[in-house]
Parts: structure tokens; sequence; C-alpha cells
């Protein structure tokens, strides 16, 4: 069996991050995390820029001491130095970036030290959510998307071999309340349904996208493709969705119905995150972004299909910790 690639992850600690890093470690990749030295010596003293970093998670020190169980190597390094940053690219074959919401646009920098170090088999940018070359976004949403896009064309201009891994909704985030902005758990009177509730989305669970990420990293099936985790027991409309909870808590919910003009209207007028997160949720939910196009082999993979042995956690059953 050939050796599994050392892989090095820049913004490890981050909300996905640490799932990916995780299944790394636990699947026998040497796993390493770039790390500045204050963030070792006072982790929990640094800002986190990910857009869902509102949802309340273990605090950083307790990630390091996970990632040090799992036998994580930590390489003292920067994002913002280019000469750290190469010096930890050489150590390994393959990057995955897991940077926030705020930082996407600074992997200009990790793709001008893979281009110096020379030695990376594959780089994985930080995507990790709608397949940004195939949506109908406005807003925040519009420009997020377009920095990542702009991110993979300068991938592909340089000639760095990639991945982009399209996993859409994080349950823990978007599943764990139905999409209610502020709930901590599934509305059990009234659910707000962004447009007419049709459109499908796709919700899986953080560890399963750690799982499928780490497959796709030495296969070479996922070379230079858009890897796709559209598992057929997490692909739900909102409709779909409110009447799985309703059979759930055996209760009927007042659904209140907001259309487009209003999302729109709303978008304009709320302030950030707010308009950031009604913007993606007009690009899934109104759109149907994520469901709206087939997967074609020339620019795609299926996850849940090259890696059937992945045990993955459905919505029904990811909706029953909340009953």
């Amino acid at each position: 069996m050939a050796e599994k690639s050392k892989i090095l992850f820049i913004g490890g600690t981050g909300y996905i991050g640490k799932f990916i890093v995780e299944a790394s470690a636990k699947s026998g990749h040497p796993t390493f995390v770039l790390i500045r030295e204050t963030t070792l010596s006072n982790p929990d003293g640094q800002p986190n820029y990910s857009l869902v970093s509102t949802q309340s998670g273990p605090a950083k020190s307790k990630i390091i001491d996970s990632f040090k169980n799992f036998g994580v190597n930590f390489v003292i390094g920067d994002l913002y130095d280019h000469e750290s940053l190469v010096k930890a690219i050489k150590q390994v074959d393959v990057v995955i970036s897991t940077l926030g919401y705020a930082q996407v646009a600074d992997q200009m920098k990790i793709i001008a030290a893979i281009k110096e170090a020379g030695n990376v088999k594959r780089f994985l940018p930080s995507e990790f959510g709608n397949d940004v070359d195939r949506v109908n976004a406005v807003g925040p949403a519009k420009v997020a998307f377009a920095t990542k896009a702009k991110i993979r064309r300068a991938i592909e201009a340089e000639g760095i071999p990639y991945t982009y891994v399209a996993n859409n909704f994080f349950a823990g985030y978007f599943l764990s309340n139905l999409s209610q902005d502020g709930a901590t758990a599934p509305p059990r009177d009234k659910i707000v349904i962004f447009g007419d509730g049709i459109p499908k989305a796709i919700f899986n669970k953080e560890d399963d996208i750690g799982a499928y990420t780490i497959r796709a990293v030495d296969d070479p099936r996922t070379l230079n493709k858009n890897l796709y985790l559209r598992p057929p027991g997490n692909i739900y409309s909102f409709n779909d969705l409110v009447s799985l909870w309703e059979k759930k808590i055996d209760k009927s919910l007042e659904r209140i119905y907001v259309p487009e003009d209003q999302i729109l209207k709303n978008i304009e007028e709320a302030s950030y995150p707010l308009n950031a997160l009604l913007s993606i949720f007009h690009s899934i939910y109104v759109k149907g972004d994520q469901t709206n196009f087939e997967i074609e082999p020339s620019f795609g993979v299926e996850a849940s299909e090259l890696y059937p042995d992945v045990n993955y956690t459905t919505v029904d059953e990811y909706l029953n910790q909340f009953v």
C-alpha cells in the first residue's frame, strides 16, 4: 500500500478545520498544523475570523490539547511570514487551507509559497461550502464566493494540483436550528422558511466532511476535480425538512414563508453578519445553488459514490438528538 501523504493544515484550529485535522490524524496521515508561537503559548488570545465563529465551540486551548492527543505535529509559522510558510510547506506533500471567511483572499500567500516550495502534490483551498463556480448569489455571499473563485483561478494559473471540496451546509450550524437565525435548537412552534421551501439543500455532519475530505487527498480520481458531498440521505427541501421535524416531535409548526423580494430587501437593510447569512440562505434555499446542476465527470465527483464505506450521519439521524 502506498505511504500516506504528509498533510499541512493552515487554519486548522478553526470551525471546520479541527474536524478535518482530527480525521487526518485518525486515518494515519502524518498531520501538521501551522501555528503561531503566540497561539501555542496563549491559545485563547487569538481572534477567530470564521463566519460561523459566532457559534460557541471549544476554546482554542482545548482544540490544541486534543490535537496533541491525536499526535498532531505543530509547525511554528505564520501565513503572513513567507519564509516560515515555505519552510513549513517543504515538510509535507499536501496542503489544506481551512482559513475563515475574512482570510480567504490571503490564500494568495499560500499559493505563492506552494509555488516556491515546489514539492506539493495537492492543494485543497478553503472552500467547504457551495461550488463557487455554480452560484446565483447576491450581496455579501456573492462577494465571498467571487473571492473563492479568484483563488481557484490563481491555483489553476500556477498549475498547482488541487481538489475543491464542496461540502454544502455544515449540519452543526445550519441543521441544528433548522436555519433559524439566533436559535440554539430546532423550533417547536413556528418556523421561518426562505422562499417557497421547494429547492433542495444538503446538510453534512462536520465529522463526515472531515472523513470524506481526507479520503480524497491521495485519490487520483479527485485530482483537479471538485469533490461534492451529496450523500442521498442528506438532501432535503426546506418543506421536507420541516415535515421530518414535525413527525419527530409529533406536532405541526406554523410555517412562515418569506418571499424572495422580501429576502432581497432584508439583505439590503441588514448589517454584517446577518446580511451575509441571509444572502447564503437566498443562494441555497431560493436559488437552489447546492443542487440545481448535475455533477459532470469533466469537473466533479461525488464523495458518497467514491467512498460508500464511509458511514455518514443522515439528516434524519442527526435531528434525533434534539427531540
